[in-house]
This record gives C-alpha cells, structure tokens and sequence, in this order.
C-alpha cells in the first residue's frame, strides 16, 4: 500500500488535501498546487469556502486572481463536506491549537477533525499534523482516534507531523521557501512524509519521531518569547533609566556573532508565540516540573499592555490632561505589520484598558477595516477611521500599537499634538519630535 501511495506523490498524481484554510492552509495549498498536485481544501466555515469557490480570497497575501484560478482551472477544491476526505490521498491538517481559558491546551479542533478523517479513512493515506501542539499529540492523541478506523497504521494508512513555519507578511519567505521539518510515527510514514513535502518545499529536515518535530516547533517560538521578554523588561528599566533602549539594541546588533536583535513592543501577539510556551508548561506540570523561566517570559510580556497604558497616562498627564474622556486613536490591530492577522494581538488588550477607563477611543488599521469578534475580547463595533489632517489633530494622542508599512509617519506626527510610539516606528521622523514619547 505504501509503494502504490508513494508512487503516486513521485508522479504526483495524489491529491494533497489541506484541512483549515487559514494563514497557514491557504499558502501551503498554493505550494502544492505550484508543485503539480491537486488539491482539496477543507474548512468548517462555509463563508470562506463559499469565498473561495466564488474567486475571492480573505487573506491579504493571497492573490484573489491567483485563487480564482486555481478554481477555474479545477487545481484547487475547496469544500465544508468533510465526508469527502477520502478522496484525497494525503490530509494536512491546519486547524486552531488555541488556549482555554485556564491556558491549558484546547485540541479540540484537532481531535474533531481526526474524527472525521477516522469516519473516511482508507488504505493508501497519508495523514499529517501540522497545527503547533506538545509533545505526544501525534501519538498520544491523533493515533488511537485514527486506530478507531480498523485499519492499521504503518501498514494500511500513515502518520506524521510537520510543523508549519508560515510568515505572514514576510515577502521574503513564502511556504516552500522555508525549510520543513519532518518526523513520522514509523520509519515508512516519515519516508513518505518527506517524500511528499520534498515535492513542494526547497528543504526538508527529516527527524526521527513526531515528538522531536513538535518539540522543535515549541522550542522556536519558546525561543522568540523569552528573548522578547528580555527586551521587553530591558525597556521598563532603560526608560527609567533615560536610556533609548532602540538605540541600544541597534548597537548591540553590529556585533557579527553571538546576538539577535528582538525588539520590545506593546505585548505579544499572533496565533504562537502567546500560546505555544504555555503548551510547554502545561506539558512540564503533567511532569512533575515548572518551567520557571518561561512562565515568567509569560509573565513580563503579559504585562507591557499596562505598562503602555501607564505611559499614556503619564504623558498625557504631562500636557495636563486626564485620560479618562480623552480622545485616543490607535494605529494597527493586526498583530504584526502588513498583515491583515489580528489572532492574539495585544491592541485588543490595550482596547479594552483604554475603554475600561473611559477613553474616547478610535482605531485605524489599513489592513482591518472592521474590528472583527475575539473569541477572548468584548469590544464593541468599531470600523477603522481614516487618518485626515483633521481628525489626527482632534485626538488628545494617537497610540502606535502596530507598524505597518502604509503609514505616512511624517503626515501623522504633523498632524497630531500627541503620538506615543511602542514599534519605534518614528525614528526617521525629522521634525515634530517634541510631540513624540517612546513606550
């Protein structure tokens, strides 16, 4: 069964399934698609595949032409009808790992869809996780779900994971630019997980089970969020200090060994770096361990949205105003810059503090021009205000959450009496400085 499967991704005759079309199953569809194969997408949410069949995209980076395409050209078909998993030869899963409310790991998404692939699993199927997760999901979670078929694993069907290294908004990486990492439940299943992936991405890093792969996913964003905290800590203490921490890190940056720059901002936002490290936690407690040192990572990058807010307060304080009824416009919702993502931004914290003491509160975001429902936010309708001279000069301070690319900082900062700047975004601003604060 596996020689017929693995034949058939040399020729690539198999048809690649992609389950959640999102920011990471759209642009791995298009990788394969541009490899030769042909692809189902599968997703729950029937307006996006309704979006998707009619020639639209819902994702910025994502070419609505290019989508329409693939359509008319029968390379792409989208679909909500999960009994039609069959009929893909090998199913990548890209579905929402998110935190419950405890921040313990919420994988219902993944045991929901393992579900409906067990309902039409057959022999000659590759099955592939992709969702970041902890250690052992694959084997300890995905795998008896899917024995619940009949069919036995490593000899009628075939399991891996892989996780998904997607960069929104990073023109310089696209999904089969970035190298990918590879580990199979058995020997054969990592054989045939490599063999597919190699068709479409430029480099794959075999390893030698599911749990190092899902390992090393945890350790890359860990990672990220405990050197974010470092600067992030390093910020409160150099303002404190007089000292721009920016510049410092500028500096620090010419060494040609031994340091990366991360940089500080507002918290910490997108679908892993907020999550990931807590997988890891929880994972050490059902260990018997505490994993100290990146709870209080958590802890520090968890806090800067107050810290900004008390920035804000103490600036305006200084202009004699109090921040209850004053007038905030805050720029960027998206989590990063030139993206059109808000999961897990920290803005929508800095939201609901700045309603919660009585600002007068506005955003603009070019990317998002509705402010869209959070699962874990209640913030009233709001649409993005367009950024006229007149109505920046009307604000007691505009708030730089997100940095996005579009904006015209000189004509903003003319404009406004007051700008607090968290992404440094200001630096080459030449006149107008005495109505900037960095936080």
């Amino acid at each position: 069964m596996s020689h017929s499967l693995e034949q058939k991704i040399k020729d690539k005759s198999a048809v690649v399934g992609i389950i959640g079309l999102g920011y990471v199953g759209l642009p791995l569809m298009t990788a394969f698609v541009r490899a030769g194969f042909r692809t189902m997408g599968f997703d729950v949410d029937q307006k996006k595949v309704d979006m998707l069949r009619a020639g639209q995209s819902y994702i910025k980076h994502i070419d609505a032409a290019a989508v329409a395409k693939l359509i008319s050209e029968g390379q792409f078909d989208p679909t909500s009808d999960q009994s039609r998993m069959g009929e893909a030869d090998c199913l990548l899963i890209c579905v929402p790992t998110p935190l419950n409310d405890s921040r313990d790991p919420d994988l219902s998404y993944v045991e929901g869809t393992t579900r409906a692939i067990a309902k039409t699993l057959r022999p000659g199927q590759l099955v592939v996780l992709e969702s970041t997760t902890y250690p052992t999901t694959t084997r300890d979670v995905m795998l008896p779900i899917l024995n619940e078929s009949g069919l036995i694993e490593g000899a009628d069907f075939f399991v891996a994971y892989s996780p998904e290294r997607e960069d929104p908004g990073n023109p310089d990486f696209s999904a089969a630019g970035i190298p990918k990492v590879v580990g199979g439940i058995d020997e054969r299943s990592g054989t045939l997980a490599e063999s597919l992936y190699s068709q479409a991405i430029v480099k794959i890093v075999r390893v030698g089970s599911p749990e190092v792969a899902e390992a090393c996913k945890i350790l890359e964003n860990t990672y990220r969020a405990v050197n974010i905290a470092l600067v992030n800590e390093l910020k409160v203490l150099f303002d404190r200090m007089g000292i721009d921490v920016w510049e410092v890190i500028d500096a620090a940056k010419t060494k040609p060994f031994g340091f990366q720059a991360f940089y500080p901002g507002p918290g910490l936002g997108g679908h892993c770096i907020p999550i990931d490290p807590f997988y890891l936690t929880w994972l050490a407690r059902r260990y018997g361990l505490a994993t100290r040192f990146i709870e209080l990572a958590g802890e520090v990058n968890s806090r800067m949205p107050e810290y900004v807010i008390s920035q804000l307060m103490e600036f305006l304080n200084e202009k004699g105003k109090a921040l209850r009824g004053s007038k905030v416009c805050l720029l960027g919702v998206a989590y990063k810059k030139d993206v059109d993502d808000p999961r897990e931004s920290p803005s929508f914290v800095l939201m609901e503090h700045l309603l919660a003491r009585g600002v007068e509160l506005t955003y603009n975001d070019p990317h998002v021009p509705a402010l869209p429902k959070m699962r874990h936010h209640n913030l009233p309708e709001m649409q993005s205000h367009e950024l006229t001279a007149e109505f920046l000069a009307a604000q007691d301070c505009v708030l730089i959450a997100t940095d996005h690319s579009a904006y015209d900082w000189d004509f903003i900062v003319k404009h406004s009496r007051m700008v607090l700047d968290t992404r440094n975004a200001t630096k080459n601003v030449a006149s107008g400085r005495e109505k900037i604060r960095k936080a």
